[in-house]
Parts: C-alpha cells; sequence; structure tokens
C-alpha cells in the first residue's frame, strides 16, 4: 500500500477528509493511452509513456490519475507498469475511473454510460488486474449514468438524454459507498457531476472528492468546487491546461498538424474557439515572464488559487512535458496577475462559466 508519510519537495495538501495527503499536481494518463479508440491523442510509444510517469514520480508527484476507458485499458495497463517499478512505501495513490463500457469488438465505437451493479464490480476487478494493485485509493465514478453513448464531440458528455436503462444516482452511489466498506477502495468520488447530483450522492453517503473540468477557459465547474468546499470534500480538477490550449505553444498551425485520429481535431475549442482561446494563453504569458516559470504553470497555478481546489491533473507524454508544469503549486499569483487573467477573460469572450471574477 500507499506510503502516508512519503515527502516531496513538491507542496501538498490533504484531499478532502481523506487520509491522503497529495501534491498540487498530478499526473493525467489520458493522453499516453494510445490510438485505436475514439478519444485517441494519437499514437504514444508505451515506453515513453512509462518513462513520463516514472519521471513525474521521481520528480516528486505522488498520485496519478486514470480510467478504465483510456486507450480501452491500456492506459492502466501503461500505470501498472510504471507504479510496479516502486516498493509499497514508495509508490504514488493510484486513482481511476468507472462507468464508461466500450466493445472491444468496435474499439472506435463510443463508449456506454452505465453504472449497473454487475457492471461497476467487473470493471472494478479488471482495474485491479490491470493496475497491479489490490486497493484503489480514489475510485471515481466517471460521468452520471444516463444508460446512452457518449458524444461524438470528447469531453461534451452527450446530450443529456436519459435512457430507461440507467442506473439511478441514489443506486450507484450506494453501490460505491458498499465497495469502500468492503475494502478494495480507499476512497469514493465522483466526476463530471454538477453541484445537483453531489448533494443527492452526499445525502446518501459522503462525497470524497469530486473531478471537474477546471480551466481559465473552462469555468463551468466553478459551482461545482464552491459546493465541494462547503462539504469538505477533496477536488480535483481535470484539463486545466484545456487539453494543451493553455501551454503557450499551439497555434492554428499546430492545430492543423494534429494526427487525424487526435481527438482535438473536432472540438470546438480547436476550431470556431481557438482565436479566443489562445488570446488567454497570449495574457498568460508575461505572468509567467515575471514569475520566471513556464506559461503552462501559471495555467495551472490559476486553477488551484481557485478556493477548495486541492489538485490538479495534468497530462504529459514525455519526461520534458513534464518538467514543463510540475512546479506549478509552489506558484504563487499576486493579485495584479489574477487581474490580467480576469481581465483577458473578459476581452477576450473565450470559453464558459462563470464571468471574469478573479478567485
Amino acid at each position: 500500500m500507499t506510503n502516508e508519510t512519503t515527502n516531496t519537495a513538491l507542496d501538498t495538501t490533504r484531499l478532502g477528509t481523506t487520509d491522503m495527503t497529495i501534491t498540487r499536481v498530478g499526473f493525467g494518463s489520458w493522453a499516453v493511452s494510445g490510438s485505436g479508440w475514439s478519444y485517441s491523442w494519437g499514437a504514444t510509444d508505451d515506453a515513453e509513456s512509462v518513462a513520463a510517469i516514472r519521471h513525474a514520480v521521481d520528480s516528486g508527484v505522488n498520485w496519478i490519475d486514470t480510467a478504465a476507458v483510456y486507450g480501452l485499458g491500456h492506459s492502466e495497463e501503461l500505470v501498472g507498469k510504471a507504479v510496479a517499478a516502486y516498493s509499497d512505501a514508495d509508490r504514488p495513490y493510484v486513482f481511476t475511473k468507472v462507468g464508461l463500457v466500450w466493445d472491444p469488438e468496435n474499439p472506435h465505437q463510443q463508449p456506454i454510460r452505465t453504472m449497473k451493479p454487475a457492471s461497476v464490480r467487473r470493471e472494478l476487478e479488471d482495474s485491479l488486474r490491470r493496475l497491479g494493485v489490490e486497493r484503489i485509493d480514489l475510485y471515481q465514478v466517471h460521468w452520471p449514468d444516463t444508460g446512452e453513448a457518449m458524444s461524438a464531440v470528447a469531453g461534451d458528455g452527450g446530450d443529456g438524454s436519459v435512457s430507461s436503462n440507467h442506473t439511478p444516482l441514489e443506486e450507484y452511489w450506494q453501490l460505491m459507498a458498499d465497495l469502500k466498506a468492503e475494502g478494495k477502495i480507499r476512497a469514493i468520488a465522483l466526476s463530471n457531476h454538477d453541484a445537483a447530483r453531489l448533494t443527492v450522492a452526499e445525502s446518501i453517503a459522503h462525497v470524497d472528492a469530486i473531478q471537474p473540468p477546471f480551466s481559465a477557459i473552462n469555468r463551468s465547474a466553478a459551482p461545482d468546487i464552491a459546493w465541494a468546499k462547503e462539504h469538505d470534500t477533496g477536488v480535483i480538477v481535470y484539463s486545466p491546461l484545456q487539453s494543451g490550449l493553455l501551454t503557450g505553444t499551439f497555434s492554428a498551425e499546430r492545430v492543423a498538424n494534429l494526427p487525424a485520429e487526435d481527438w482535438r481535431r473536432a472540438h470546438p475549442d480547436f476550431s470556431s474557439g481557438l482565436a479566443a482561446n489562445l488570446r488567454i494563453a497570449d495574457a498568460l504569458k508575461p505572468i509567467a515572464a515575471r514569475h520566471g516559470v513556464s506559461v503552462a504553470e501559471v495555467a495551472i497555478a490559476w486553477t488551484l488559487a481557485w478556493p477548495g481546489v486541492s489538485g490538479a491533473i495534468v497530462g504529459a507524454r514525455t519526461r520534458t512535458q513534464v518538467d514543463g508544469w510540475v512546479k506549478a503549486g509552489a506558484v504563487r499569483l499576486t493579485a495584479q496577475d489574477l487581474t490580467e487573467v480576469a481581465e483577458a477573460i473578459r476581452t477576450s469572450g473565450a470559453g464558459t462559466g462563470i464571468g471574469p471574477a478573479a478567485p
């Protein structure tokens, strides 16, 4: 099991009311999941991916976030290989997700949202096997169960319809609490669930953590983060770099040269919304220069400055990419910095969610 007292050079915080103290940044393994499925980022090199994960851990990161559906199990296998190199005392926390099921015979078909008990228990056992662990540190419901396929646009989450075949939130959250009591899960969480759903879940069992998307471009989860702060629930945000747009390295030319299989090519953030999004990235550059850090670190630090946020999940395919964000937790944005970001949000008109108010 994970060492509770692992010392790192990175800033840490307690994850809600759990017994886990996590670094402010964690390694996200969606981007290393490889090709051949509907939400691929394009082909990757497995050896390079494992090396990137281990480099993050060796640099002080003490948690890895993955999901069963990433690469249709392949991401979990890579994480398993990466963490196998560490002793029980040094192994990072492993977080994964449940509730998106795919057809192995049709890998490019959209995965189905389902939290049926038999499916969840099967997914749990499969994840434990692929990860090579006896207990998952944080098990997260990936999306609300609608019984429907995901949208064709990654990150969209579907059309909001609910099939008569879905499992109600009250039932699947009780199941998650039961699995935690059985000992194969250390803590339970909800990803992509809004505040109304979180309130229902909290009435059944404490929500240990939530995982919403959050960045200077996508600010729509601010009410959910506020809910979590009020309920002593941990918050680990995903896509703080808006899938690379806030690294300061994107351009229309780079988007045009993305691999044909890369899901980002079909997403509005990289087409109709690209110009406005890049204006926010440009606004981060002088802030990064003042602090002597990368643009990516400023973008991540903005999310970490938001009240209630415990940590941010950041992806990487290479060791170099890890080096570009690993120290983001130590960046302390000033009031002037936050005002400049707020002004960029206001003038660019980019993204969704709350207005230009600073955190």
